[in-house]
């Protein structure tokens, strides 16, 4: 089987994808500055329809707004932008750099009942439209009070209503918008660099549909807005509706560096910092106190045990000295935990790489999809990791069956995943969600999931051909009886409390990165990101070290497993704080809003399991070699 591997074309699709994806990182649309001439045109691209509340976004010509003259279709997409439902077209709106706009019609639109039937629905929904111009998106300005120092905090909250909430069944639409650029003049260069893209929408009943009569209307109504809102009737055949604009163009002292900065605000920062300093301080405290038990409970116990006679009786007077001949006994299920922390290997490594890319600045916001596309590329390069260090482990155990441990390799968590995935896709499907994968875009990501399995079996061979990592005792034939344990040592419960202390070090940004995915904010802290992930590293090795310890002193030596699960064990609390969050923070509404939710949740949850899971396995097993290397060199 791997003979045959040696004359594949798997080394030439991976050059395509590496260039494939080295060029998607590099070729970062709008990041280079954009310099603008007095009256040069500006594009405006129309980006999906989101709401808070149904998590399904729709592409902005689903609804019935006034489609431009040369077509809808959307600009070129990457793969990340097909995933997370990115449709970025043109549009007719008219923008001249500098020029200001007080009233101009767009465009007037005959709507069928069906169509004023869909926008009721959406403005019940609180849906959004997300506008881009020069790579910026849309926001609306918003200012609350923080609670720190009760000072007022400006920041951008993403898209803008298409529509408002007039009393109860009463909708109204949103058929006039104000839009507000904000550009930085440079004096050397001569140019004009958009910084910030503001949306004001409101709502104007027109009674004359004319160019000339509409715009007149506009400009002695849009201000106040709203004298006489358009409400969308119920039962209707017909409803003729007038969409007009104005522009406003505002100089700012906002270099074209920092245009970024108040999107990527979205809410108090100051209280966010402080949450994660204070955060970071407990977690470190408390693993430095872990790591001070441990280290004098082991001290202790090798002082006693050179104090002591060199007889047996006196040695076996230990407990975790007591298992020396079973404590290296293979586990059960050894191709399942052999597969499973393999693979947690490769989503930690996913996670590094892709952190790496994102501290290194090129997984910008403005870059849109990329952080998806990493992701994606790096699980498929990663899953030589998996089939390596499953070998290496199931070598360990003195596994015979490979065939069983090749497949299940390659397809037992992928496989899940995917079905997951599969069926998920298939509700957006069926909701007519704008981030449904196509059918040439799933064949796409198959041939490069395609590349996993060579690169898996890749990985499995060479983790074969190394030697056999030695373990320093053999193990007896006959295995030793446990005794009955306390209950805070058996296997629920020792799980459960060993899973705390992790969840602890995230917890914080975990509200903060869930914020991002469901309520459409912007994350963009890596750097605190990646502090955390130090923190959780260390605490899953920290808390998988003791509850072993803890563990084989009760003469239980089944830590294997034990290992593996108490440092996943905070996906458990992950998973629970999800449900929390969804009732507490969300409204969302519809059944299949509410399985996408879960099933996202689950894989996330997964992905978090077997990642700590293998970072507490590894530990310990360098913590139990070392102990017992000490004692009975």
């Amino acid at each position: 089987m791997y003979e045959k591997m040696k004359g594949s074309p798997t080394i030439l699709f991976l050059v395509i994808i590496s260039a494939h994806f080295v060029s998607s990182l590099w070729y970062i649309p709008g990041v280079a500055p954009r310099r603008y001439l007095p009256n040069e045109p500006v594009d405006l691209k129309v980006d999906k329809l989101t709401s808070e509340h149904t998590q399904l976004p729709y592409g902005y010509y689903t609804l019935g707004f006034p489609q431009p003259k040369g077509g809808t279709n959307p600009d070129a997409e990457n793969l990340g932008e097909m995933l997370t439902g990115e449709l970025k077209q043109p549009s007719d709106y008219i923008l001249l750099m500098g020029s200001d706009d007080s009233c101009q019609l767009l465009g007037v639109k005959n709507l069928t009942k069906a169509e004023i039937a869909e926008f009721r629905l959406r403005i019940q929904e609180d849906y959004k439209a997300n506008w881009i111009v020069d790579n910026l998106p849309c926001a609306t300005p918003k200012t609350v009070v923080s609670g720190v120092g009760d000072k007022k905090v400006e920041y951008y909250e993403s898209g803008f209503l298409i529509g408002r909430k007039e009393g109860p069944n009463v909708l109204a639409l949103n058929n006039h918008v104000d839009i507000t650029i904000k550009y930085h003049e440079e004096t050397k260069t001569g140019g004009n660099y958009i910084v910030a893209f503001e949306v004001k929408p409101t709502t104007i009943k027109y009674r004359n549909f004319t160019r000339e009569g509409a715009e007149k209307q506009c400009k002695e109504e849009a201000s106040p807005p709203g004298l006489e809102p358009l409400i969308l009737p119920e039962n209707t055949e017909f409803l003729q509706v007038a969409f007009t604009y104005s522009v406003s163009w505002v100089k700012s002292p906002t270099p074209w560096a920092s245009r970024w900065d108040i999107y990527l605000k979205m809410t108090d920062n100051q209280i966010h910092w402080f949450a994660i300093i204070n955060s970071i301080i407990v977690v470190l405290f408390l693993s430095i106190m872990v790591a001070m038990i441990l280290a004098r409970a082991l001290h202790k116990d090798f002082l006693n045990l050179q104090m002591q006679d060199s007889s047996d009786d006196a040695v076996e007077e230990f407990g975790w000295k007591m298992v020396h001949g079973d404590v290296f006994r293979p586990p059960s299920n050894p191709t399942l935990l052999a597969v499973s922390v393999g693979t947690g290997v490769q989503y930690f490594g996913i996670t590094v790489v892709v952190m790496s890319f994102a501290l290194a600045g090129l997984l910008s916001p403005s870059n849109r999809g990329v952080l998806v596309e990493a992701f994606l590329y790096s699980l498929v390069f990663m899953s030589s990791l998996c089939g390596y260090f499953s070998a290496r482990n199931y070598k360990l155990y003195n596994g015979s069956n490979w065939k069983k441990l090749v497949l299940f390799a390659t397809l037992l968590y992928p496989g899940l995943l995917g079905s997951i995935f599969i069926f998920l896709n298939i509700v957006l499907w069926e909701e007519g969600a704008s981030s449904e994968i196509k059918i040439l875009t799933l064949m796409e990501m198959g041939f490069y999931f395609a590349l996993t399995i060579p690169l898996s079996l890749a990985g499995t061979f060479f983790g074969y051909k190394k030697p056999k990592t030695e373990i320093p005792l053999k193990v007896v034939p006959i295995p030793r009886q446990i005794p009955e344990q306390e209950w805070y040592l058996k296997p629920a419960a020792s799980i459960l409390i060993g899973g705390i202390l992790p969840f602890g070090a995230i917890f914080i940004e975990l509200f903060f990165i869930m914020s991002s995915i469901w309520l459409h904010q912007f994350y963009y802290l890596f750097g605190f990101l990646f502090i955390v992930l130090i923190f959780l590293v260390v605490t899953c090795a920290e808390i998988s070290i003791v509850m072993c310890y803890f563990q084989l002193c009760s003469e239980d030596y089944h830590w294997w497993w034990r290992s593996f699960l108490t440092s996943g064990a905070p996906a458990i609390y992950m998973f629970l704080y999800s449900v929390f969050y969804y009732f507490s923070r969300l409204s969302v509404i519809g059944f299949a809003s509410g399985l996408l939710y879960f099933g996202y949740t689950f894989m996330m949850c997964t992905f978090f399991f077997l990642l700590t899971g293998s970072i507490g396995y590894y530990a310990c097993l360098w913590f139990v070699r070392t102990i017992y290397e000490n004692k009975f060199d």
